[in-house]
Formats: structure tokens, C-alpha cells, sequence
């Protein structure tokens, strides 16, 4: 399964929700955050080609890094 499926299944389920919502202003709101949940569903595939490492910095005071 690639990264951003889990957000596409979301955007789906939004955008079934929207379509059964008799008012405007809830369905509008539905479209947005399924066209939102596509939009990170997009951005976690871009993601998963990188290799990033995030390593926690030292706490303030910690010298051990220090020449």
C-alpha cells in the first residue's frame, strides 16, 4: 500500500458524506477536507522517496558536542 492511501480512503469517505449531506454549508465543508485529505495523501507519497533522519538535539548545557 503506498503512504498516502490511508488518507485517500479518508477522502473518499468524506466526499461519500458530502454527497448524502442535505445542507450546503456541511457538504462545502466536506468537499474542503476531503480536497484536504487528498492534498496529504499527495504529499505523503512525495515523502516516502525521501530519507530523512530527524535526531534529537542535546539538551541546553550539554557540551558533548563541543570542540
Amino acid at each position: 500500500m503506498k503512504p498516502g492511501e490511508a488518507y485517500r480512503m479518508k477522502a473518499a469517505q468524506l466526499d461519500s458524506q458530502a454527497r448524502r449531506e442535505s445542507k450546503a454549508s456541511v457538504r462545502l465543508e466536506l468537499f474542503h477536507l476531503a480536497t484536504a485529505y487528498i492534498r496529504l495523501a499527495e504529499q505523503a507519497d512525495r515523502n516516502s522517496h525521501l530519507d530523512i533522519v530527524y535526531e534529537t538535539p542535546p539538551p541546553p548545557g550539554d557540551n558533548r558536542l563541543s570542540n
